[in-house]
């Protein structure tokens, strides 16, 4: 995972401490949390001291207006902590932050933490915002903060409806403070800085054998909104601390000598000749003109290439390209900004719609009318977001098959192919223990691959991202389809129906196929490495990812929903890299979009072409990709740089080979359409049924709208020959029958809109409300089970999405027995969990679960839909489910 950097930047933290109230009980402890934060967060380079301001209101406009001003002045990290009371309504939303002269149950006394800390925040201009919340149901949080644009991550002191600290600990601050402190003054043993996770995970650590007032173990909990990246809050480190950066300490410089020296001049020179003197300071001092606002370009890429290019955009946003003068353009201040970058990602699929409908696309953004979904329910605005003015896919495949999709004329938008910015070779990662006998890592062909890998030989699924979601998918497809006996793909060949089918007949499935190669890789991080549960596949499997994502395994970097790992897994938890021959590389081409009729046509074109030559520069663009594992593209010499010396892929661990070639992309547009058509065509019929948790604790902590996306996101992977069904629990009609379900949709469906329609009426709350009682999973999917099995078709699955199993207390003995047994009968009908809980998937119920249905569990989160929708898209794979 990639860290965000702040130093050198504006800067502001505010730090609400509220620890004497009118007709509250008082607080003691929070009264030392002021100084002893300030303390923390001004030990190292991140903050100075004029950047930290204190805040103990003891009206409500008060902290309103800290904010403001905090939100207003600051443009790197805006950090916000707050300690003191909370307040929730019975039903646990709208919290409420309490000042001195709040009153319990008078709302115009309170701070809203939706109505005004957040939407104060959010439009803040800061680069990054972290917030701390110390206060009783800090928990209760989350749910509003799903809902921003900005990039935010949030700390909360404790799980949901919970009470905290009682205000009475010892000097020093409050306890969940002190820790805090504790970790941002001294750092973390094996870490060169805090970031944000770390601390997250050092507060549950340190605060383990805590308990709240209600007696609950002392949980912290954390929340990340538009961002993927890390955000680091202290330098602090038990190790030797590496040396300030030269900006940093010019600016400090600055700050402690130099200003004083400018105030000890004019003092002179008043001494000397006032009006002159006054004169001259008066112009010298004349502070900068502001900067007007910089022009937005937004970049729209693949999930997993977000995290690098959001890095590349900020080198270039500081870069002297963008903030320097420019001959022939309007002037501006010396270090204003001309373009900022807006960086957001979404799966292939959806920017594939997004370009098929882009007249629907430009007339959301513009409020022309023309902003009614399709029949298929497509929301180009919704997803992939804002109109791209750039477009960084994974391969050229990616871009050939947006642009088959746009209608031939009248489209608004026009895609202009500059190149490739970075390259990342495709391999197949062999287990460290099972490397292939006679197959040359660099340089075998895929019937090569697929021989040493087959049941007489190691005996290895062969795992790859869905070529519908992803564009690592596609081209390994394309390679496997064209490239099967190391031949070099022309712009002519056509795949072999017969050779594409036995190719789909090695993958595994079904539930094997992801929506990239991070997602897939995380899939198979052992358990015991902190990985997704259910995990331990790896050493049987053999994922078709990017030479980058196999070397961020290999050395324990943050891969997908997976964390970083303290260090490289164990050497026997590795893969190894085998790259088949001829196979082209992903060589993520940057494509510039033009909208007809736009009015600012020609600066953002300028503009785009500027970021597109500091890219491509080796001092620019290629050394930030570089350093994040890709190959760089060759200079205007035709010579490729060497990769940085902090590259990835220069690490042993990494189990790559830099000498493998990076194969160019030749395949024409038309072999591209050709493949998929081949893919399509080897695809089974198959049944679903989405069976969802409707019970009224999945209104909680913004739940319910992660399960509803997800569950839409399920039926954009009906296709003409995938039926579904959508069934919810528990069923108000029969309260005290368990196992009661209600078919909300008919099993055997095939258009989507019904359930779509039937989604939207659970998320307004119309007929289809949340039901207030227990939802019994086990007996629900022992009903969907039994349903599903009466049917002889051999791809079907269940999408089971719940909260938590309510049913234990009262289960009757023998239902597990039950749904075990039933899982195991012919025909197979895997269950694909997403579970919302707070536990995830890291329950034994769950493990179990996937283990007897060989299905999978995906725990909530930002990325939940689009894996859950990778595993969907196996469903009617070709490939054999006992692989």
């Amino acid at each position: 995972m990639s860290e965000y950097d702040a130093r050198g930047k504006i800067n502001r933290a505010l730090l609400v401490c509220v620890h004497d109230y009118t007709t509250l009980t008082g607080l003691p402890a929070v009264e030392d949390n002021a100084p002893e934060l300030r303390r923390a967060l001004t030990a190292t380079d991140l903050f100075t001291a004029d950047e930290v301001t204190v805040c103990r209101p003891t009206e409500p406009w008060e902290l309103g207006q800290a904010l403001k001003t905090a939100a207003d002045e600051a443009r790197g990290l805006l950090l916000v902590h707050f300690s003191g009371h909370g307040r929730v309504r019975s039903d646990g939303g709208d919290l409420q932050l309490m000042v001195g002269a709040s009153v319990p149950r008078q709302s115009h006394t309170t701070v809203s933490w939706q109505d005004t800390v957040l939407s104060c925040l959010d439009n803040a201009r800061a680069e990054r915002i972290v917030i701390v919340l110390e206060c009783c149901y800090a928990g209760n949080a989350d749910g509003a903060f799903h809902s921003l644009h900005k990039p935010m991550s949030l700390l909360m002191a404790a799980q949901p409806n919970r009470r905290i600290f009682s205000g009475d600990e010892p000097a020093g601050g409050s306890l969940f403070t002190r820790a805090m402190v504790e970790i941002l003054e001294h750092g973390i043993p094996g870490r060169r800085f805090v970031a944000f996770e770390d601390l997250v995970r050092e507060l549950r650590t340190r605060l383990a054998d805590e308990r709240t007032p209600m007696g609950d173990v002392w949980e912290p909990r954390s929340a990340k909104q538009n961002t993927l990246d890390d955000v680091v809050l202290s330098f602090a480190t038990p190790e030797v601390r590496l040396p300030t950066p030269p900006r940093v300490r010019l600016r400090r410089w600055f700050n402690q000598h130099l200003r004083r020296r400018l105030r000890l001049l004019l003092a002179l020179g008043g001494v000397l000749a006032l009006t002159a003197a006054t004169l001259i300071t008066l112009h010298a001092l004349r502070p900068p003109p502001d900067c007007p606002p910089a022009l937005e370009l937004r970049l729209l890429t693949a999930p997993e290439a977000e995290p690098t290019l959001r890095q590349a955009a900020f080198g270039y946003e500081m870069s002297e390209l963008n903030t320097r003068p420019l001959h022939g353009e309007d002037d501006l201040p010396a270090g204003c900004r001309r373009a900022q970058i807006t960086v957001y990602s979404a799966a292939k699929d959806q920017v594939d719609q997004g370009f098929a409908a882009a007249d629907r696309w430009q007339g959301q953004a513009q409020g022309t009318g023309k902003d009614l979904k399709d029949t298929k329910g497509t929301d180009p605005l919704h997803r992939p977001g804002p109109q791209p003015d750039l477009w960084v896919p994974e391969s050229t495949a990616d871009y050939e098959e947006a642009r088959r999709g746009m209608p031939p004329t009248g489209s608004p938008a026009t895609l202009h192919n500059t190149g490739p910015v970075a390259y990342s070779p495709l391999v197949v990662g062999i287990p460290a223990t099972e490397r292939l006998t006679d197959v040359e890592p660099v340089g075998a062909s895929w019937q090569e691959l697929l021989t040493g890998t087959d049941s007489a030989h190691r005996d290895l699924r062969l795992l790859r991202p869905s070529p519908v979601l992803s564009g690592t998918g596609l081209l390994h497809t394309i390679g496997l389809y064209l490239a099967n006996d190391g031949s070099h793909i022309d712009s002519s060949g056509a795949p072999d129906p017969a050779l594409a089918e036995s190719a789909e007949q090695r993958l595994s499935a079904p539930g094997s196929q992801y929506a990239g190669s991070t997602e897939l890789l995380c899939s198979l991080r052992p358990d015991a490495a902190g990985g997704t549960p259910g995990g331990g596949r790896g050493a049987r499997s053999a994922p078709l990812v990017s030479e980058k994502s196999l070397a961020d395994f290999n050395l324990g970097h943050a891969i997908g929903g997976c964390p970083a790992l303290g260090s490289a897994p164990p050497p026997g938890d590795r893969y190894a890299a085998y790259y088949p021959k001829n196979v082209p590389a992903l060589d993520h081409p940057l494509i510039r979009v033009d909208w007809h009729g736009a009015g600012d046509a020609a600066p953002r074109q300028a503009a785009a072409d500027r970021f597109a030559d500091w890219l491509r520069a080796p001092d620019g663009g290629q050394r930030v990709l570089t350093e994040h594992g890709y190959r760089a593209v060759p200079g205007k010499d035709g010579t490729v740089p060497a990769p940085a010396a902090d590259s990835p892929l220069r690490s042993s661990r990494a189990n790559t080979d830099l000498g493998a070639p990076v194969i160019p992309f030749t395949a024409g547009a038309d072999q591209v359409a050709r493949v998929l058509d081949g893919y399509d065509r080897a695809q089974k019929s198959s049944r679903l049924l989405i069976l969802m948790d409707s019970s009224t604790s999945m209104a909680d902590g913004g739940k319910l709208p992660v399960a509803l996306g997800a569950a839409g996101r399920v039926l954009e992977m009906v296709g003409d020959r995938h039926t579904y069904g959508l069934w919810t629990f528990p069923d108000r009609a029969h309260p005290g029958d368990p196992a009661a379900v209600r078919r909300a949709v008919p099993l055997g469906t095939a258009d989507p809109a019904p359930g779509k329609a039937a989604l939207e009426r659970i998320a307004k709350g119309g007929a289809d409300a949340l039901v207030d009682h227990g939802a019994a999973m086990e007996e629900a999917l022992t009903a969907a089970v039994r349903e599903m099995k009466k049917s002889a078709v051999g791809h079907q699955a269940i999408v089971l999405i719940l909260d938590e199993d309510d049913g234990g207390p009262g289960r009757a003995a023998g239902v597990e027995r039950t749904l075990t047994a039933l899982l195991k009968e012919k025909p197979a009908v895997p269950v694909l969990t997403l579970v919302m809980g707070r536990s995830g998937c890291d329950t034994f119920v769950l493990q179990g679960l996937a283990g007897a249905s060989k299905g999978q569990c995906v725990p909530g989160g930002p990325q939940a839909p689009d894996l859950l929708a990778g595993l969907v898209a196996s469903i009617g794979t070709a490939g054999r489910e006992g692989r």
